[in-house]
């Protein structure tokens, strides 16, 4: 074998470069479309899964028209919850549909483990897709299944008479809302979903948060009937601001948008990289 030569000998000795590639604005905008493409891909699924299963659907909307047929309309004849000039079923209508909406999102963490069970979870993360993009978009699809829901409700709500807004623009901002909400309380369930790694026990768990975040809430009733613990637990429950933003939204009540938006936009995104966190435990 050859002997390598003094000059390449010295080269060998020279000390090594290191090249480090520095994250430009190119990587960010790459990223950032990787994240959208795969939040897209994962809301076509949830659609196309809605289509094959329009039962669940049906099924899902008997609650939230008991609700308005039942509670809403003996409670306008009471009259036992003063709401100023708005009809109680007019004000309850927006707190339903936010109700509604965090039924179907409360419980998405079964379906994690469902897809962890089935192999297709342990699939997802050894792709180059990063774990909060897959996240965002079991986030994003449940606000799709909302959406589904919330034009069921709101079309009961008119059928009932409810004076609902008919500006595109505030429908458009209502639509934004339900889902920023809903990717909130999705994340909340697969976060619950990566501690206790159990379908019995997020389903146990999702029913033990669902009503006491319901009631919690100014979902069924004004704030300032509420006692001081209360209100400050109102206050810091995302529920809340859903609701709030889509009553000024649907039936002009006030409403602070600008700080509903910010409350549900952090909430949602501080809950989709806890549960980002959390995604690798489940396939273990």
């Amino acid at each position: 074998m050859a002997r390598p030569s003094a000059e390449t000998r010295a080269e060998r000795r020279q000390p090594r470069t290191r090249v480090t590639r520095r994250a430009g604005p190119a990587s960010f905008v790459q990223l950032a479309s990787l994240l959208g493409s795969r939040v897209v891909t994962m809301c076509v699924v949830e659609l196309q899964k809605m289509r094959h299963d329009t039962t669940e659907l049906l099924i899902r909307a008997i609650q939230p028209a008991l609700w308005l047929l039942i509670f809403g309309e003996t409670f306008t004849r009471l009259r036992a919850i003063p709401t100023g000039s708005v009809p109680y079923l007019d004000y309850l209508a927006p707190g339903i549909l936010a109700q509604s909406a965090l039924f179907v999102a409360i419980f998405y963490g079964i379906q994690i483990i469902w897809d962890r069970d089935a192999g297709i979870l342990a699939k997802l993360l050894v792709t180059p897709t990063p774990r909060a993009a897959l996240v965002a978009g079991k986030a994003f699809a449940s606000g799709m299944r909302a959406l589904v829901q919330a034009v069921v409700v709101l079309v009961l709500a008119a059928l009932l008479g409810v004076a609902l807004t008919a500006d595109p623009l505030k429908l458009l901002a209502t639509a934004g809302f339900v889902v920023l909400g809903s990717a909130f309380f999705c994340c909340l369930s697969i976060t619950v979903a990566g501690l206790v790694l159990s379908r019995e026990r997020v389903m146990g768990i999702g029913q033990a948060i669902t009503m006491p975040l319901f009631f919690a809430s100014n979902a069924l009733y004004p704030v300032s009937l509420m006692p001081g613990w209360l209100q400050a637990l109102n206050q810091a429950n995302p529920l809340g601001s859903e609701v709030d933003a889509l009553r000024g939204l649907l039936i002009g009540t006030p409403a602070n948008l600008l700080l509903d938006f910010t409350v549900l936009l952090v909430a949602a995104t501080a809950m989709i990289s806890i549960s980002a966190a959390l995604l690798g435990r489940l396939a273990r």
